[in-house]
């Protein structure tokens, strides 16, 4: 029985309470279903539309990350192509150098030994020419000596030398030059 006494004097004191601040059930009852109205309102017109464009957010911030990630392995890729290429291009072109070092190189050999060939050649010519020259010099001299020698003996002798006497003379003359 307590119980009830005490559930009864409980509820007194709700009904007093109540009063006191001016508390109607059919005006709490009302507000109660206008606040459900307006919670199902905005749960069907607000917070269903406010939650799709968050997931639509989120959803387009994985995709721009899962884009940057795509972004930086294909940049990643390019900097290494372009990394190769640019090695291979200073390979080709370091190979060039040398090879137009190497064709310089034998330009220049062939070029060197073309010059000491000319020279070879222009000092066989002077050669030549200076024998040639030395022999007609020698030719002349002889003739020289023979016709002085002539002169002299005609002049030392006296007598007019025939021209066979000359020709002996002279050929004398040479035999003893040449020895």
């Amino acid at each position: 029985m307590t119980a009830m006494f005490l559930a009864a004097g409980i509820l007194d004191q709700a009904r007093e309470t109540a009063e006191q601040f001016g508390w109607e059930p059919k005006l709490f009852l009302s507000q109660v279903i206008s606040f459900i109205i307006v919670a199902l309102v905005l749960k069907r017109f607000a917070y269903k539309p406010i939650l799709a464009v968050l997931e639509q957010r989120r959803q387009q911030i994985a995709d721009a990350q899962l884009n940057a990630e795509k972004i930086k392995q294909q940049l990643a890729e390019a900097e290494q192509r372009h990394a190769e290429i640019l090695a291979k291009a200073n390979a080709q072109a370091q190979k060039m150098i040398d090879e137009a070092r190497e064709s310089a190189g034998h330009v220049a050999e062939r070029k060197e030994q073309e010059a000491i060939a000319a020279a070879e050649q222009i000092i066989a010519k002077a050669r030549e020419a200076s024998v040639i020259e030395h022999e007609k010099t020698m030719a002349e001299l002889k003739r020289e000596l023979g016709r002085l020698v002539v002169d002299t003996t005609a002049k030392v002798t006296g007598k007019v030398l025939t021209a066979d006497d000359q020709r002996r003379l002279q050929e004398e003359a040479s035999r003893q030059i040449a020895s």
